[in-house]
């Protein structure tokens, strides 16, 4: 049997998807899998053994210059590739019109989430077989009920396998190196820890005798690695690196800290501990997904709020309790340094003793 999954983004949507193909793999023998994914993110996909080809999109690009697609062949290029292969199901995993839209292209029955299920309701017109998985639980979760419905078994009890065989396969904790990776690059505002605390507990984690490596994705996220670095002997900011490199860095690591951001997806889907810090996103839903990992929720009044902009106003208290140009958003004052680093001592701990 040979199935198509669409799911294009984002760097954790990507992961969240694998223990559904580990289901599927596990269930039915001989099943093999093709994924339209965003070319950003083609290697994760590839790192999954039941996965054989990797067909991957632009859109984001695509998108900006309509014209230039058109005449550089490279739609065309990824029509002919989507429907070079007869497929026994297609599976839209994402439940948007973008990703609704690719499956037209591809032969084969398309399955996909129904109007009350979908991100984007109107994806599931699309679709020949429309799947209800209720909203209310972890995207892991759900996706892998998605599958396991589509392709008529039952999901397995338990917490979901990645699968992943990727570059550099994670380290026993006995033999990961004495470094903690900070990933404090993520794409809202509003999900960035205050720079300030990721300064000061580096300083804390580096009197402790642990080196940090800080990788960073574009120019804003390297200057502010350099700057959490600055003047700190055993604290590296990582030259620019791709998904594979900075796979092995972090299987290497004793432990992760992380904002919610892809690369902390990616982080658990190693087996790398990893504590997550959650502000304005809600852990239940998207957070970090595996074992040993630990998120640590901001209890602020507002949070999770769900916004990509901060809406509250601070009162007279929080201007005489807070540096309000540096400790923003306010709900991440819950989650101060040194209550972060008394977690990431119980994490690796309890990682060592098991």
């Amino acid at each position: 049997m040979r199935v198509l999954v669409i799911k294009t983004t984002s760097l954790g949507d990507v992961i969240h998807t694998l223990p559904a193909i580990t289901d599927a793999a596990r269930a039915i023998p001989g099943i093999r899998f093709d994924w339209v994914v965003e070319e950003g993110f083609a290697e994760i996909p590839a790192w999954h053994p039941a996965v054989d080809r990797v067909i991957p999109v632009a859109v984001r690009r695509w998108r900006k210059s309509l014209w230039q697609t058109m005449r550089s062949g490279e739609w065309r290029t990824f029509k002919q590739r989507v429907s070079e292969t007869e497929y026994d199901l297609v599976i839209d995993a994402q439940g948007l019109l973008k990703s609704a839209w690719l499956s037209r292209y591809a032969r084969g029955s398309v399955a996909g989430l129904d109007s009350e299920s979908a991100r984007e309701p109107m994806a599931s017109r699309l679709y020949k077989q429309k799947i209800n998985v209720p909203w209310g639980q972890h995207a892991v979760e759900r996706t892998r009920q998605l599958f396991a419905q589509a392709l008529g078994y039952r999901v397995p009890e338990g917490l979901g396998d990645y699968g992943l065989t990727p570059p550099a396969a994670a380290a026993d904790a006995a033999e990961r190196a004495d470094y903690v990776v900070f990933l404090h690059g993520t794409t809202w505002v509003t999900k960035h820890w205050p720079e300030v605390y990721w300064r000061e507990l580096a300083e804390r984690v580096v009197a402790q005798g642990l080196q940090v490596k800080l990788p960073w994705g574009s120019l804003p996220e390297q200057a502010r690695a350099q700057r959490i670095a600055e003047g700190l002997e055993s604290v590296q900011v990582l030259p620019r690196l791709p998904l594979a490199s900075i796979a092995e860095v972090l299987a290497g690591a004793q432990a992760c800290v992380a904002v919610d951001t892809g690369l902390g997806h990616l982080a658990a889907a190693l087996d790398v501990p990893t504590l997550s810090l959650f502000g304005p996103t809600n852990p239940g839903f998207t957070g970090a997904y595996g074992h040993a990992q630990r998120h640590l929720a901001s209890d602020f009044a507002c949070a999770p709020c769900l916004r990509k902009t901060c809406n509250y106003q601070p009162t007279p208290a929080d201007a005489q309790q807070f540096d309000l140009s540096k400790e923003q958003p306010l709900c991440f004052t819950r989650l101060a340094p040194e209550r972060v680093l008394a977690q990431l001592h119980t994490l690796m701990s309890a990682t060592r003793a098991d």
